[in-house]
């Protein structure tokens, strides 16, 4: 017997639910996604089950994180696939809004991604994060959700939408779910189905380089000279271009060069047209 999921498409629906499950004293944890799901995706629900009575997963492919440029006509969208694979998952409900539900006639509100925000895909995508954080912002608010679970492949997303919480006050705890990959290293991610052939057979290098820049950074390497390495290694391997690679400070994503405080590696680098993000832990600081 084939598995349903009850599904959200309306603000009013969505609270009535929710509303009911608070009035039985439930907690709530939201996994926001994109759709296109992978198993990385059905990761976080189970960490959502594990912290939270109810996992709420939303779907939605938020328009305004988008440049003009970039993928969103063409971004992977599977909803039902994605329904067949929550359900299996046990996630308790679906929260997919049209565009015209989370953005209505006359929306003109908007948050600004604070100083996590600032460089690396800020650098490269300048509006990215206030999109992010606008969308994070209804979806919180939506679901009224006690918990929020993201992954790590997401980094700067991560520290982003912390800052966001934190400065705003919101009554939410966000948790960082490690990156789930394939066996070869690289990190799930929907835009790897745009990879050919053998641009898939080059990708797991990103994951290798930045790993190997990390041991270099605990071997006591300068910080210039291993995001140097790493990146003229990118493109030996077949990168058709490298964004960046740079070392941060875990915490606040800012530039340092203390080899004492917990640090990520973070690189963006593109395979043809398909651009791949992945961070790496110096260490086990972080």
């Amino acid at each position: 017997m084939s598995q349903s999921i009850q599904v959200a498409r309306t603000v009013r629906d969505l609270r009535a639910i929710t509303a009911d499950w608070r009035a039985a004293g439930k907690t709530i944890a939201l996994v926001p996604t994109m759709g296109a799901l992978h198993p990385g995706h059905l990761a976080l629900v189970q960490h959502a089950k594990q912290h939270a009575d109810k996992a709420v997963v939303s779907i939605f492919v938020n328009p305004t994180q988008f440049a003009p440029h970039e993928d969103l006509a063409r971004y992977p969208r599977d909803e039902a696939g994605d329904l067949a694979k929550l359900a299996k998952a046990n996630a308790d409900l679906v929260w997919s809004p049209t565009v015209d539900e989370m953005y209505p006639a006359g929306f003109s509100t908007s948050i600004k991604a604070g100083s996590a925000a600032a460089d690396l895909e800020g650098a490269f995508r300048p509006h990215h994060f206030d999109g992010v954080a606008t969308v994070c912002c209804k979806l919180f608010n939506q679901v009224s959700a006690d918990f929020a679970i993201f992954g790590e492949k997401d980094f700067q997303q991560l520290a982003v939408l912390r800052q966001l919480v934190d400065d705003l006050n919101m009554p939410l705890t966000l948790i960082a779910a490690p990156t789930v990959r394939e066996t070869d290293g690289l990190a799930l991610s929907s835009r790897n189905a745009y990879l050919s052939d053998a641009e898939r057979r080059i990708a797991p290098a990103l994951f290798a380089t930045l790993s190997e820049a990390a041991a270099k950074v605990e071997a006591g390497e300068p910080f210039t000279v291993v995001t140097a390495a790493a990146m003229a290694d990118l493109s030996s391997a077949g990168f058709t271009k490298v964004d960046y690679v740079e070392i941060r400070d875990a915490r606040t994503l800012g530039a340092t060069t203390s080899p004492g405080r917990p640090l990520r590696i973070l690189a963006a680098a593109y395979l043809g047209k398909t651009r791949l993000i992945d961070n790496v832990a110096v260490g086990s600081r972080d």
